[in-house]
């Protein structure tokens, strides 16, 4: 396919998703299947391009002067990955599965840049229902902190160092043929590898021996630097009551040298169905899997036994718009009223948990006040008998009082909130 062809495809996937609430890589599938002879650079290239128009959406329609799909494609073409104007108007010649060529008023918008005027949730492609909950975390600076949370992710890795070291995935990676370049240590972490955005967007790392053999898991800088500040050591007793999926999980295995004892729970137990194999590769042996019961607290024997309780709580996952683009403009406030009464459930499940002079650490994937500092301060006033513990990671964050936001302006990596309250002996 040529360019013109791939705009023109992605233009009608956006147009799909108009009409159709749903994820965005749903509607990017069902586009594939049903047209086959597209190859896979044609199916990177429109990827990109449909995930770049959602990520750029309000910023290219404010520029364009239309809110359609086909001016968010070439906005994202033009501001988010740096094509000219005429490369953009020259691709549509020629080609007759290419969008018809631009307009007098296209072409104008495509030369110029208006964006200097634009309303902050504009020049930072978010939606405008948040402004004020952006407004009063970041200030001025929010709609710089939107276009951070805009721009792709690299993609970030954790050297399982019960199997082997930063260095070793490094070397191993850095033989691989589908990597033009060897990846580099994350700035931040001493287990972190990070592969940029242009690599790592298509680089098949499940199918790596060095993934095979449990010597890396992909898990973004500021998953880590929350795991980090858990402050699990060896032989301690630790719970993980919102695991998941498992990445903090294994990252607290790997901290703890695979002793002391960590029990993994989630309210819902489809979501800890890959762990038990994410464990295994891994070689994490001091992991119980706690799968909820429908009549028995299956939680009920740890009570007041824990030196650290996570709560990887539920969230929006604002912090992620850079990997879910998609995500910010289905986001709904009664979605957001649902995460909050899921979060003041999870902590009040970790709570009993906590022993004397335990620590509760409180973790969201969030830039949003609602979810972060609110929820913390509701926390401190209703259980007295924790107090917040002041931390200091590794990493230029936001100070939230006690507490760290991470942001991908300011630290490089997902937006990661982190408040660690300590059990008054």
């Amino acid at each position: 396919m040529r360019p013109g062809a791939r705009q023109q495809a992605a233009i009608e996937i956006l147009s799909t998703l108009e009409n159709q609430r749903r994820p965005a890589a749903d509607a990017v599938k069902d586009w594939m299947l049903s047209h086959r002879f597209a190859g896979s650079k044609d199916r990177a290239e429109i990827g990109d391009l449909v995930f770049g128009a959602l990520r750029w959406k309000h910023s290219s329609a404010w520029r364009m002067g239309e809110d359609l799909p086909r001016a968010w494609v070439w906005g994202a073409l033009r501001w988010g990955f740096g094509w000219s104007a005429e490369a953009i108007e020259q691709s549509c010649y020629n080609d007759p599965h290419a969008p018809s060529p631009p307009t007098e008023a296209e072409r104008a918008a495509l030369a110029g840049d208006n964006i200097a005027g634009a309303p902050p949730h504009v020049a930072g492609d978010y939606p405008e229902w948040l402004d004020a909950s952006l407004a009063r975390v970041f200030g001025d600076a929010r709609a710089a902190e939107g276009g951070a949370l805009a721009a792709p992710a690299s993609l970030d890795l954790r050297a399982n160092t019960l199997k082997a070291t930063r260095d070793k995935v490094i070397a191993a990676l850095g033989e691989s043929p589908k990597l033009n370049e060897p990846p580099m240590a994350a700035p931040f972490t001493a287990d972190g590898v990070r592969i940029p955005w242009q690599q790592g967007r298509t680089f098949p790392w499940a199918s790596e021996q060095s993934f095979v053999k449990g010597w890396f898991e992909v898990q973004d800088e500021g998953s880590q630097l929350a795991a980090q500040l858990c402050a699990a050591e060896a032989g301690m007793q630790v719970a993980d009551v919102c695991a998941g999926g498992g990445g903090k999980t294994l990252a607290l295995a790997a901290a703890m040298q695979n002793k002391g004892q960590i029990f993994a729970h989630d309210v819902d137990g489809r979501r800890l169905a890959p762990l038990k194999e994410r464990l295994d590769r891994a070689g994490a042996r001091n992991v119980q899997i706690r799968a909820p019961a429908r009549e028995r607290d299956v939680l009920a024997d740890l009570h007041g036994r824990m030196d650290v309780v996570l709560v990887d709580a539920p969230c929006t996952g604002s912090g992620t718009w850079r990997r879910n683009p998609d995500s910010k403009h289905r986001l709904r406030p009664n979605a957001l009223a649902k995460r909050l009464e899921e979060q003041k459930q999870a902590l009040a499940l970790a709570v009993p948990l906590v022993k004397p002079g335990g620590r509760l650490v409180y973790v969201t994937c969030s830039v949003l006040p609602e979810e972060n500092e609110d929820q913390a301060a509701t926390f401190a006033a209703a259980y007295a008998d924790f107090a917040p513990v002041g931390l200091n990671a590794d990493a230029p964050a936001h100070q939230r009082g006690a507490a760290l936001q991470m942001t991908p302006l300011k630290t490089g990596c997902d937006g990661f909130f982190v408040a660690v309250f300590a059990r008054k002996s």
